[in-house]
């Protein structure tokens, strides 16, 4: 398995996480403990963890290398969704050293 993982600054990492979970978990078998500030989600080709931190939300994906896009990608724009106002940007680093994927809302100007 392949592992690809990000770390999302923001002031509310708690809320985004369980508001991904919840919203995923229409498809997904999701969960989220408010106490430990931590999630799972298990998709059909893999899994997924979330865990809240101090200033930032940590993003793991776990699936076979070619499927990497596509989880990053789901749980990548699904978050920059929720976090529009926060600007959230969601780049993904590999675990074999590569950069993964990065998602951000596609109104943001793109950094120079």
């Amino acid at each position: 398995m392949a592992r690809s993982e990000a770390r999302v600054p923001t002031d509310r990492p708690a809320r985004y996480a369980k508001q991904l979970a919840s919203h995923l978990g229409r498809r997904s078998q999701t969960s989220w403990d408010e106490e430990t500030g931590t999630g799972g989600i298990v998709f059909q080709n893999g899994t997924g963890t979330l865990t809240a931190t101090e200033g930032a939300l940590l993003l793991t994906v776990e699936t076979e290398a070619e499927n990497l896009d596509v989880l990053e990608g789901v749980v990548g724009r699904h978050l920059v969704r929720f976090g529009t106002r926060d600007e959230l940007v969601v780049a993904w680093q590999r675990d074999n050293g590569e950069p993964g994927t990065t998602q951000r809302n596609s109104e943001a100007p793109a950094p120079h």
